[in-house]
């Protein structure tokens, strides 16, 4: 369980996360959607203790975030580009991650198999093709049978066997009640995977609505038509709002001017004249 209460990031003037508020449950894969400089990836960074917030708090399985790094023994984390060591071997970074993280729970390498790694282990890094890093990265991502498992974009370069093989993955991690979540701009994607959307747009959620909701809601049949209705309804009670509050203040400074006038106060112009 991930709670987020109020949370606020700026970088100088640039407000990059405005009062988050989100919950994310167990046993389901939650996609956290946004265009690039939404504010999802600085969310995620938060989570992982990777970057500091500016105010609010995020829990994770109780345990506020406050400096500690224990609470991540529990996570996974797939990043969108696979850097490790470049000289290293395969078999030499996951058993690098394994003393690493210690004394723990028994590995799952069962992407190994999946991805048919098992000849690229004792090749070292930097000779790998870019899908062939993406399935390292995401066998890392599995090896500690984390409770919460964090995706960026995971299926980005792999072959389609591979991406199937990881899909499968997924919905085995979420069918035994963990906590998934992905971001991907692929929405074909996300539809096949996601049980629920959590849009950002510049640093607010905009909706956070499950997938099904999406598709009923809207009447679309795709989660791409469904976001894109939803982001339009957004944006134009956005614009209803703030044409509202212009208009109240309009109201405010012409009540003001017409009480000054009826109190007798001249306006400075004709005071000075």
């Amino acid at each position: 369980m991930i709670t987020i209460s109020n949370l606020q990031k700026s970088y100088g003037r640039l407000n990059v996360l405005k009062s988050i508020e989100l919950e994310i449950g167990d046993g389901a894969v939650t996609a956290v959607l946004g265009p690039n400089g939404a504010g999802k990836t600085t969310l995620i960074k938060a989570i992982l203790g990777l970057v500091k917030p500016d105010s609010g708090s995020i829990h994770v399985n109780g345990t506020r975030l406050n400096g500690n790094s224990e609470y991540r023994r529990d996570i996974g984390y797939m990043p969108q580009t696979a850097r490790y060591p470049e000289n290293l071997t395969v078999q030499e970074i996951i058993d690098m991650v394994k003393d690493i993280r210690g004394n723990g729970p028994g590995t799952d390498e069962e992407l190994i198999g999946s991805f048919r790694l098992g000849s690229e282990l004792g090749k070292k890094f930097k000779t790998l093709s870019g899908g062939n890093r993406q399935k390292v990265s995401a066998v890392v991502a599995f090896l500690f049978n984390p409770g919460i498992i964090f995706l960026d974009e995971p299926t980005a370069g792999l072959d389609p066997i591979s991406s199937s093989k990881l899909k499968d993955k997924i919905i085995a991690e979420r069918e035994k009640g963990k906590t998934v979540i992905l971001t991907s701009h692929i929405l074909s994607e996300v539809q096949e995977l996601a049980d629920r959307v959590v849009y950002i747009l510049e640093g607010r959620i905009a909706f956070d609505k499950p997938m099904q909701y999406l598709l009923d809601h809207t009447g679309e049949t795709t989660l791409e038509r469904a976001v894109a209705q939803m982001i339009q309804r957004s944006e134009s009670l956005q614009a209803d709002e703030k044409e509202s509050a212009t208009q109240v203040n309009n109201e405010k400074a012409t009540h003001f001017t017409n009480g000054r006038e009826a109190a007798g106060v001249k306006p400075a112009t004709e005071a000075n004249a």
